[in-house]
């Protein structure tokens, strides 16, 4: 806010408020001239009614220049106090003066760019006997360059929410519409950005206020309900963030089941806003995933009021915390810039991809005068994104298209289509985002909740309906769960193969991939090229040869990948592999094709971290278990280190002593060190236990009993503490073995029921 007598930096993007008191719009108060010349230039002797009416001018002729204008020193009357001498100033006058407050350590807490220059340029007004303010001192040169017409919106002085853009944006936001798609409406309602006279950042702050000022005190109800949630069990994971009026913004929760679900499934993620396009009053977003019946399972939950850049980021910082630094593979969003850069920045290797319904459903807004002159362009629109085969094809139907309808000037079309590598299916295809089909669209986004949350559901019910949803979840996996091991599928082939899956995939996947196999029916499979192991065979449906897939087989391997990438993009193999093994009689499906997140053991025994990307690199499984081995020894010194302060300074020496050792074994190569044939960590037990038996010294005899009692104490606990050290390795090595089984447990699944087959062959 620039208030009078602010001495303090004007940052363009801090947020504007007129309703808080800050410079008077030039369209609202203008200044006492004769003629109403608002061209006038400032000069030495012209006054005004009144010191609002000077300061409206300065900074009206401040926007036709191109530079932002504030309030600087005044002079006040030692008689009675009252204000007798203004200077309005250039926002650069004067070198900025980093406050204590925003230092830490001597450094700036969060450094900004350097916005003031020392300009010189301003109008001095003083007050005269008549009650009127005359300019005292003009100056006009700056020693800056000034901003051009078309950016002057974006100086701070000259960006204010009007009440109607108000009013315009209150009911754009009441029908579900983001910051992004009301800036656009307001451009066009006013006739470009200019005109509009604030920012898209600005538009957000406004939007958070607004909600802050809706939700009120029920955001404490949610609050308590986390904290007794916390207070119940420790693992319940919760995060509230403050801005920078100190007001709480936005809240993080992630429950024990949730994060234990993102071990299991947690190489997807939706991050789901449509809250927004559904017209739910509540701003509320959750992080989902797909389970291995290919449910929607949720990994957190976050009540949005503050959609900004900073937000998100600290958002997606603190959800990463939640699940222990783990990054998914993949991750899923609405169309959003503001989301895009917060995920670029906290997740730089995970694949983001744009939810393509939500651009389908923008289309419908953007393009709704296109769609209603042409009534086939949505249809090739959606013939175009999810029928070509590959990125050439793609490429090659955009281009007919846009010149087709003469849409090669509309930006929209524009703008998405140089987003196309993170929505166009053809350029998705070889990472994992659980889907069974390109073209269906996955049940985890926009569904969790459905029937729980609506436009009128308040925070004070949502609380309530938030806990239906999740055991309405848990009763559905349990369904489906008992469905998979209660009930025999129905086989359609006398296929080995169809057998074999039909006891190791869930019910649900089994019917996929049986449809996958039942298809290889009516496919043809010719061998195109040979090397020494590698064959390429080309696949297509009978009938339809013009429409081949290629398959290249690994003989040495048994591993086969197609040009469709079908098993990379949903874990499940495609119909032309399915052909290509049936054409060389592999009548068992590899063990390294079926992944275990899709198997009916997903979440047997303990929790394997899967990687379904590097399944077959040995090497990486190995680090993978041994991470896991790490991880789940330190998360349980974090779950049991929090029950009382004792528990917790017994687990923090552990830690730090752990943590010794393992410095020193890194120093010396992964090796531990040997000192005359004995292991150091022996040698210092023997040491130990050599001091306890050595014989005290001489003064020591003259000790009182309770000394020697201390010392007994003292020596059983260092006993103690040694045998716990053991049982701890002889747990961490049974863990490991048992880790290993659980490894080779679904390898030897498969390997059995091969061996059955081929008995009763």
């Amino acid at each position: 806010m620039i208030g009078l007598g602010d001495a303090g930096a004007i940052d363009m993007e801090q947020p504007v408020n007129s309703d808080a008191g800050g410079t008077v719009p030039a369209d609202d108060v203008g200044p006492d001239i004769a003629g109403g010349d608002t061209n006038l230039e400032p000069y030495k002797g012209m006054d005004f009614e009144s010191e609002e009416a000077a300061k409206a001018f300065y900074n009206s002729y401040g926007r036709r220049v191109g530079f932002s204008t504030r309030v600087s020193m005044s002079r006040r009357s030692r008689r009675d106090g009252s204000i007798i001498q203004r200077s309005f100033v250039c926002a650069k006058e004067g070198f900025r003066v980093e406050k204590e407050k925003h230092m830490v350590d001597g450094r700036v807490k969060r450094p900004r760019a350097e916005t003031r220059v020392g300009c010189k340029a301003m109008l001095v007004v003083k007050i005269q006997d008549s009650g009127r303010w005359v300019v005292s001192s003009f100056v006009k040169e700056h020693n800056h360059e000034l901003v051009p017409p078309d950016k002057v919106h974006c100086l701070r002085s000259h960006r204010h929410v009007s009440g109607p853009a108000k009013s315009l944006i209150d009911t754009l936001q009441g029908a579900g519409i983001g910051p992004s798609g009301i800036m656009s409406a307001l451009i066009k309602e006013y006739g470009g950005i200019t005109n509009v006279g604030f920012t898209e950042r600005d538009c957000r702050n406004y939007m958070r206020s607004r909600r802050q000022r809706t939700l009120g005190g029920d955001t404490q109800i949610l609050l308590d309900y986390l904290k007794s949630k916390h207070a119940e069990n420790p693992s319940f994971f919760y995060a509230v963030q403050g801005d920078e009026d100190h007001c709480m913004s936005n809240i993080l929760w992630v429950d024990p089941n949730a994060r234990t679900n993102y071990t299991y499934f947690g190489d997807t993620v939706t991050f789901d806003t449509t809250y927004r396009s559904n017209r739910y009053r509540l701003p509320f977003a959750p992080f989902t995933g797909i389970n291995h019946h290919g449910q929607p399972v949720l990994f957190g939950s976050a009540l949005l009021i503050n959609e900004s850049e900073a937000s998100f980021v600290w958002l997606f910082r603190s959800w990463l915390e939640a699940m222990l630094g783990r990054p998914p593979v993949s991750i899923t969003t609405d169309h959003d810039r503001v989301i895009r850069a917060a995920i670029n920045h906290v997740f730089p290797g995970t694949r983001h991809r744009f939810c393509k319904w939500h651009i389908f459903k923008e289309c419908q807004e953007k393009l709704s005068l296109v769609l209603s002159q042409h009534h086939n362009f949505e249809a090739d629109l959606h013939r175009c994104v999810n029928l070509t085969e590959s990125i050439e094809d793609f490429e090659s139907c955009w281009s007919s298209l846009i010149d087709r309808y003469g849409l090669k000037e509309q930006e929209w079309l524009q703008a998405i289509y140089g987003d196309r590598r993170q929505w166009v299916p053809v350029y998705l295809r070889d990472t994992f985002f659980a889907e069974m089909s390109i073209t269906q669209r996955s049940d985890s986004i926009n569904s969790y909740f459905d029937g729980y949350i609506n436009a009128s559901t308040t925070l004070q019910l949502f609380v309530k309906q938030y806990e239906k949803a999740v055991e309405s979840r848990y009763e559905k996996e349990v369904k489906a769960d008992y469905d998979t091991i209660n009930t025999t599928p129905i086989l359609k082939t006398p296929s080995p193969m169809e057998k074999q899956t039909a006891g190791v995939y869930t019910r649900r996947l089994f019917i996929k991939f049986q449809e996958e196999l039942v298809e290889t029916l009516t496919f043809l499979a010719d061998k195109v090229e040979e090397e020494e192991i590698i064959t390429v065979y080309r696949v297509a449906k009978y009938g339809e040869i013009h429409k081949a897939y290629f398959v290249r087989f690994n003989s040495f391997e048994v591993k086969a990948t197609c040009s469709c990438q079908m098993f990379e993009f949903s874990g499940l193999v495609c119909r032309h592999i399915l052909t290509v093994f049936r054409v060389i009689n592999l009548l068992t499906l590899p063990s390294h094709y079926i992944l275990k997140r899709w198997s009916r053991i997903a979440k047997s025994g303990v929790i394997l971290d899967e990687r379904t990307t590097n399944m077959s690199n040995g090497a990486q499984e190995s680090l993978t278990i041994r991470y896991n081995n790490l991880r789940l020894e330190a998360l349980k010194y974090v779950d049991e280190g929090v029950t009382s302060l004792k528990v917790y300074d017994v687990a923090t020496r552990a830690l730090r002593e752990a943590a010794n050792r393992v410095a020193l074994v890194t120093k010396n190569g992964g090796n531990q060190v040997i000192l005359n044939g004995t292991c150091e960590e022996d040698l210092h037990q023997s040491n130990e236990a050599t001091t306890s038996r050595s014989d005290p010294p001489f003064g020591s005899q003259q000790s009182s009993y309770k000394d020697d009692q201390d010392r007994t104490i003292e020596k059983l606990t260092r006993q103690l503490d040694r045998a716990r050290r053991k049982c701890e390795v002889y747990r961490s090595n049974l863990l490991s073995i048992l880790k290993d089984i659980e490894e080779q447990k679904l390898h030897l699944s498969v390997k059995v029921q091969n061996i059955k087959l081929g008995m009763k062959d």
